[in-house]
């Protein structure tokens, strides 16, 4: 009888911790690197209104802003692989990874879902140019202005790119603090052209000051029809703000499909749906981890090789 008594107590000492530790057992943290408002917060608030349902816990968001997302990333990298912190993980994240502000590698983490895929788009002032071509032309001899947010980014790189691909003459670029501001002084005429995503100037599109003119991607978006991509003009220019989650390399197999499948559901759900419509997006910016996957290695690919074909790299 002590025998079987001290058998169960065993099994008891070993079972304990293995319910104890069932995913998730406590609050999920996403940790960003963006203020309250920009579009990378929004987006991971509204992934995370139906992913904490679909996981049956609270989340919350956990900003560590600075460097380009070097502190959001130095800091997850603290974290306990255990799927109780997810990383948003963006394409400005691509850059501190290649200029090496930051101590993370892409091997350092494993892709989960991929929540926007919103690409880059030059705007100008309503009115100045007939057309794309117009544009295009514009810029053969003389550079224009860009407006970007910050520099050795996605919005440079864009801007730059777009001129080198399209052998135009190099562009001047002026660094603003944030897209609100720069679609305001693109409206003020302090640029000749911003890069911004399509929420960034919503109100000003809608007023019919600031007209969308490239679009820098393979195919047109459903937001914007009429617009032309740069592809259609004979530019190999294709960059986009993508917005997506990550967790430790070392997570768990079975809790990170668990993760997928629950972010992956929140995103499929009409409210988040309703969120993509809202910002000129559509479904196919969801994406699970193979497909975002792939996207990472390539976007981080792509990075180091426009930073160093522009110099920010040696």
């Amino acid at each position: 009888m002590k025998k079987m008594f001290a058998i169960a107590a065993a099994a008891a000492i070993v079972a304990g911790p293995v319910i104890a530790q069932e995913y998730p057992s406590k609050t999920i943290e996403v940790i960003t690197h963006a203020g309250n408002g920009g579009g990378t917060d929004v987006t991971t608030r509204m992934m995370m209104i139906r992913a904490r349902r679909e996981l049956g816990t609270d989340m919350v968001v956990v900003n560590k802003g600075g460097g380009g997302g070097a502190s959001a990333m130095d800091y997850y990298l603290t974290q306990e692989p255990d799927g109780h912190s997810i990383l948003t993980f963006t394409i400005g994240h691509s850059a501190t990874v290649a200029l090496g502000k930051t101590d993370m590698t892409l091997d350092d983490v494993r892709p989960i879902a991929r929540g926007t895929d919103d690409p880059q788009i030059l705007m100008t002032r309503c009115g100045v140019y007939d057309s794309a071509e117009a544009f295009v032309a514009a810029q053969k001899d003389e550079p224009l202005t860009y407006g970007t947010t910050h520099l050795g980014g996605i919005d440079d790189v864009s801007a730059f790119m777009f001129a080198r691909r399209g052998e135009l003459a190099t562009p001047r670029i002026v660094p603003f603090e944030g897209g609100g501001e720069l679609a305001t002084q693109l409206v003020a005429e302090a640029v000749d052209v911003a890069v911004l995503n399509l929420a960034e100037a919503g109100s000003q599109i809608e007023a019919g000051d600031i007209c969308p003119i490239v679009v820098l991607a393979p195919e047109r978006m459903s937001g914007l029809p009429d617009v032309s991509t740069a592809q259609e003009l004979g530019i190999d220019a294709n960059f986009s703000t993508v917005r997506g989650f990550v967790v430790h390399r070392d997570t768990p197999d079975d809790v990170a499909a668990k993760i997928e499948e629950a972010l992956l559901n929140a995103m499929r759900h009409t409210v988040y749906q309703g969120f993509l419509t809202s910002v000129g997006l559509d479904a196919s910016s969801v994406a699970g981890s193979d497909v975002w996957g792939n996207q990472l290695t390539s976007m981080q690919s792509d990075m180091d090789a426009a930073l160093r074909e522009l110099g920010f790299i040696e």
